[in-house]
């Protein structure tokens, strides 16, 4: 590229530059914005509401699909037998039997994005009988309903936990760079005091203060506050530092002899410098916050059943029946792990295009 060219672009043209280069960050970013659009329209791609039991098909494994021309995609329904002493099912595929699998067919009715009406879903069963691709959980629910129903819940939880923590250390950690002084020795012992206490304990405080009468909503938006005013800390120091390195700058020397105000310096003139460093820091710290409603959840401080969410899949699965029988209740876990290096190397490449004149 002409250094001509360089020298005229936007920071913004730099970076995304600076990211296109970065191949592994770049099909990342898309697998991130894949899980997302899958978050947002859940009720439409999840073959049902994950929440129909069926007491036949507990802990049923999950059903090859196949196709023909004369049926098109189908499945076989499985044929169960109960053992008399172990009261054990175990399910064979009736091969004598098909069950036809069609595109936008006609199912449980939702809400789509929460106020459109409609009974309209991706994929499933189209002429009745029962299809569970992932298989069943231990009351006969199908799995992969519930694993695309659970990612709205654990990556929403993720943005707005981390959007929290964005304007806690934006505001806490631009006040401790620019204004300094006490100002700054207070609130920085703050951040040490809480990055000294053990992370999981302390979200267990907190998270045990939350009534056990409040309804799944109200402990949804309760452990996104836990986990924000827990992780707001590392990105007050990546503020503090940027305002450090910049608050001796000549365009902020400027701003303050023309007259403007403190906040305005602070969030008007200094803040748009490293907003690009910023939202890099953003993309890695939502990983985070999916791993530890993860973890909450799992050990059943988090949210619970009827709400759905990785963590609640996981918590589930924590039994030995799941391990050794039904191994397809630890698939929550795939999701979990692919979320997380996805949107790591999808931080990563933002980062590292976050400073392009470094290069």
């Amino acid at each position: 590229m002409k250094d001509e060219t360089l020298a005229v672009a936007s920071q913004w043209k730099l970076v995304w530059w600076g990211f296109k280069r970065h191949r592994v960050a770049l099909v990342c970013g898309f697998v991130t914005v894949a899980i997302y659009l899958v978050a947002v329209f859940a009720p439409f791609l999840a073959p049902g509401s994950g929440q129909r039991t069926n007491a036949d098909y507990t802990y049923a494994p999950p059903q090859a699909l196949r196709f023909d021309t004369d049926t098109g995609l189908y499945v076989h329904p499985y044929t169960f037998k109960q053992d008399p002493e172990t009261l054990a099912l175990s399910f064979e595929a009736d091969e004598s039997k098909k069950v036809p699998v069609g595109f936008f067919v006609k199912g449980e009715p939702y809400e789509l994005l929460g106020f459109i009406p409609w009974d309209r879903h991706l994929i499933g069963p189209s002429g009745g009988g029962n299809v569970y691709l992932l298989g069943t959980d231990s009351v006969g629910r199908d799995l992969l309903s519930r694993i695309i129903r659970g990612t709205t819940v654990s990556m929403s939880i993720g943005l707005v936990g981390v959007l929290l923590s964005l304007v806690l250390g934006i505001v806490l950690g631009g006040v401790s760079g620019y204004v300094g002084g006490r100002t700054d020795t207070v609130i920085q012992r703050v951040i040490e005091i809480i990055m000294s206490i053990p992370t999981i304990p302390l979200w267990m405080a907190l998270f045990a203060a939350v009534p056990a009468s409040w309804s799944q909503l109200e402990r949804y938006f309760a452990l996104t506050v836990v986990i924000s005013l827990v992780g707001w800390t590392g990105m007050a120091r990546e503020v503090r530092g940027k305002f450090f390195a910049v608050r001796g700058e000549e365009y902020v020397m400027a701003a303050t002899a023309d007259g403007a105000g403190r906040l305005r310096i602070m969030f008007r003139h200094m803040l748009p410098s490293f907003t690009s460093h910023i939202i890099a820091n953003l993309s890695l710290s939502i990983p985070s916050v999916i791993l530890a409603e993860t973890a909450l959840s799992f050990i059943g401080l988090g949210l619970q059943t009827p709400m759905i969410s990785w963590g609640v899949l996981l918590q589930e699965a924590q039994n030995i029946r799941a391990v050794s029988t039904a191994p397809w209740m630890l698939i929550p876990g795939i999701a979990v792990v692919v979320t997380v290096l996805a949107m790591n190397f999808f931080g990563d490449g933002l980062r590292d295009a976050a400073d392009p004149y470094k290069h």
